[in-house]
């Protein structure tokens, strides 16, 4: 590809979204006869439905209808795997704000005062609501999950010394900007138009079909933009869709349903929080010579995605360092709140949080850096390393590995040592305010767990004009998947970016498609993409080589112009009119699967991951002590991207994630009652990160070393999910500021929030 694919675009939505002209699934115009939803939720965690009353619902005005689980002909279950969740509650409810039954109305003011004259009675039963309660009562949804490498059992006993702890790691809410949407419109026979914000077109297909109890055919599934997901529109997008198809299946009308902030935020799940031990044996020099953790985390009512976000936090566990006697335990409880789910990073967050508290203990108790400490134990760089095969405890060999060098220019380029000593200076001297500093790494593998999700398709059509139409399996939620696929057909064919147009995802145009998740958007459908494009682009080289009499070679494809023997023949729209008059097809599919990538899900052993991310960043901070209160003050970055299809928006990117990080680790708290009511159910009580957050000084480059040896597309390297990690960063720059307050380790927990900081001294 052309080496200006590197350059900087506009995300293709970029003046709709300014201009706010930029269309949701709630900015889709209705027909006239659109109906409205509105959701009946559990007022309690626990207990059983022993009474229902909905007449008075029924009977208010504008109300069309009211269902509830016996109007569904097909399964009652939204569940992505395993038919655990259902669209309605029958019998038993199983966390407060499930949903019990649904409102059809004209309006959706006529919904909202009908909704109020429901009267339902419960036999409550006490719920279990903390991870402490459901260790205590073992509410295990599954067995434990394990992964293990060496012998920790001898280690540990033979190691020189001995550390171990707890950490408690909180959970988060999405909080996109647009809340759970879709729309329902009834077609010609049984067919059914869906429209939704979802990340996962085809499963949410699957959920509406097997709702319905029709084939897949009968049901498409389309999706132009999203107001945000980061995962939570991955698997828990299929219930709004579920409930609108019941309601027009029912009424033979449009439907429409959209959460308001405050339900959106009671039905849906979260980012899993966990309860994580560990107990690691080292040497004099903190080499870790043993080492086990135990995950305990909270699943709510079901199971949703937690088992492959228990998998992926077993995976992750051991983030960028070589240890070679290790044992991860995942234990994956029960509770009665909202079901986990998908979260930017899919549990690997909380792993590496994990091993980074352990690397900052070891360092506390031998009195050294924890840069030390992180240098001593990495895996070794694929360049300087020797013939020994260095392994992750899941059996992937890790032949990629740059995070020596890149840590090593971060260290240089950000001046850490001189910064740290002259914080360690400041603190000796200043009695109310410290400050703390860290630098930590990130380590991230790229693929879905689940090998048949590494596949992708697309659809390019060149009319004859020169104008090309682009469809492909991926969902645009603001990250700009869009504007690089768009970027990476228009060098494919030499011709300008806005000569092609990118349309809605849409089932019945590219079927069979993956989440857009595990950071694999651009991978897998840019690679289709390209694949399709190239095809279309051989078949025009070929005809115009036999029109010039020349081989396909010799036809190049630059700058909009054909060039044939060194010379400009003819503009790319001319030569499109002459391949549609030659009677050329210049349409094409294009699928890609991930190559090189095999798993055994009973051993847990393979290479799951195509290739690894990875990234570093140094964090300065500033706790007032006498309230808590703490500032982000610097923040240095140093982050592999490969070779950057669209340098602004991976940059863009990595700020976001690293905000969204900062967040989950130093503010946003999930607050339940002991009656399992979230407390944090609205902007007003749940607290993210503002533009006043961002660190004054921020200072964003991109690795330069080559470290990509996978074959992506143009070499480029997922920028989604690693950079959210970088904010780990912050957590330990806590820390460090803590640390010189007492002799004993802080054992801080997350959010590390005012109030946290203040206590850990």
């Amino acid at each position: 590809m052309a080496e200006r694919i590197n350059t900087p675009e506009f995300h293709d939505s970029a003046e709709l979204h300014v201009r706010g002209r930029a269309t949701y699934v709630d900015d889709i115009p209705v027909p006239s006869n659109c109906l409205h939803i509105v959701l009946g939720l559990s007022k309690i965690a626990s207990g059983e439905i022993s009474k229902m009353d909905l007449q008075g619902v029924r009977d208010s005005p504008g109300i069309m209808d009211v269902i509830t689980a016996k109007d569904i002909p097909g399964k009652n279950d939204s569940s992505p795997i395993f038919g655990d969740d259902p669209i309605f509650a029958e019998n038993e409810v199983f966390y407060d704000g499930q949903v019990i039954f649904g409102v059809i109305a004209e309006t959706l003011e006529s919904a909202k005062v009908a909704i109020k004259k429901a009267k339902i009675e419960y036999l409550e039963k006490p719920p279990i609501i903390t991870l402490e309660q459901a260790k205590l009562e073992k509410t295990l949804l599954c067995a434990p999950k394990t992964l293990s490498q060496g012998d920790f059992a001898t280690s540990i006993k033979h190691s020189n010394f001995l550390v171990e702890g707890e950490i408690s790691i909180g959970g988060q809410e999405h909080f996109y900007l647009e809340g759970q949407a879709a729309l329902a419109l009834p077609k010609e026979g049984e067919d059914i138009q869906i429209y939704v914000s979802s990340q996962h077109p085809t499963e949410v297909q699957h959920k509406v079909a097997d709702v319905l109890g029709l084939p897949l055919h009968n049901v498409t599934i389309e999706v132009r933009r999203m107001g945000g997901a980061f995962g939570g529109k991955e698997s828990q997008a299929n219930l709004p869709a579920c409930i609108v198809a019941i309601a027009t299946h029912k009424t033979g009308k449009p439907c429409k349903l959209v959460y308001d902030r405050d339900d959106d935020m009671r039905i849906t799940g979260k980012r899993h929080d966990f309860i994580t031990s560990y107990k690691v044996g080292f040497d004099e020099n903190g080499l870790i010579q043993a080492l086990r953790f135990q995950h305990d985390m909270r699943c709510g009512m079901s199971m949703d995605l937690s088992s492959a976000i228990a998998e992926r936090a077993l995976m992750h566990s051991e983030n960028s360092y070589h240890i070679q006697n290790i044992e991860i335990v995942a234990n994956l409880y029960k509770t009665n709140t909202p079901s986990n789910t998908a979260f930017r990073g899919f549990g690997g967050p909380q792993g590496m949080l994990a091993m980074e508290r352990v690397i900052d203990h070891i360092a506390h108790f031998l009195k050294l850096d924890p840069l030390i400490i992180r240098k001593r134990n990495f895996y070794a760089d694929h360049q300087i390393r020797n013939r020994q095969v260095q392994r992750t405890p899941y059996g992937q060999i890790v032949n990629d590995c740059i995070i020596n060098d890149l840590v090593d220019t971060l260290e240089q380029t950000s001046n850490y040592k001189n910064r740290r000593q002259e914080i360690e200076n400041f603190n000796k001297l200043s009695n109310n305010i410290k400050r703390g500093i860290s630098l930590t790494p990130v380590k991230f593998g790229i693929s879905f767990n689940k090998l048949m999700l590494n596949q992708a398709g697309a659809l390019v059509h060149v009319y004859s004009d020169g104008s090309v139409y682009l469809n492909h399996g991926g969902t645009e939620m603001g990250q700009g998947l869009f504007t690089k696929i768009r970027k990476i057909v228009a060098e494919t064919f030499g011709i300008d970016f806005q000569k092609v147009k990118i349309s809605a995802t849409d089932t019945n145009k590219v079927p069979n498609t993956s989440a857009t998740a595990a950071s694999s958007g651009t991978d897998l459908n840019g690679m289709a993409a390209y694949f399709a494009a190239s095809q279309i682009k051989d078949r025009m080289a070929k005809h115009l080589g036999d029109l010039y009499q020349c081989e396909a070679s010799d036809v190049g494809f630059s700058d909009g112009k054909i060039i044939i023997f060194d010379k400009v023949q003819m503009t790319f729209s001319q030569a499109a009119e002459k391949c549609w008059m030659g009677r050329i097809s210049l349409s094409s599919t294009g699928f890609y699967k991930t190559p090189d990538i095999h798993w055994d899900p009973d051993k847990r052993k393979g290479r799951p991951f195509y290739y690894f991310v990875y990234g570093a960043a140094v964090s300065e901070i500033i706790i007032d002590t006498l309230t808590g209160e703490s500032r982000v003050a610097c923040v240095d970055i140093l982050h592999d991207v490969g070779r950057s299809i669209n340098p602004a928006i991976d940059r863009g990117q990595i700020e976001g994630g690293f905000v969204q990080g900062l967040g989950w680790l130093s503010m946003e708290e999930l607050v339940y009652a002991n009656n399992g009511t979230l407390m944090t159910h609205s902007p007003a009580t749940y607290k993210i990160p503002t533009c006043s957050d961002v660190p004054n000084n921020w200072n964003i480059a991109f690795y330069e070393g080559q470290g990509n040896l996978a074959e992506t597309i143009n070499r480029s390297k997922a920028v989604g999910e690693p950079p959210f990690m970088l904010a780990i960063s912050v957590f330990f720059a806590y820390s460090h500021a803590l640390s010189c307050l007492q002799v004993k380790y802080p054992n801080l927990d997350s959010p590390a929030t005012a109030e946290r900081l203040y206590f850990a001294q």
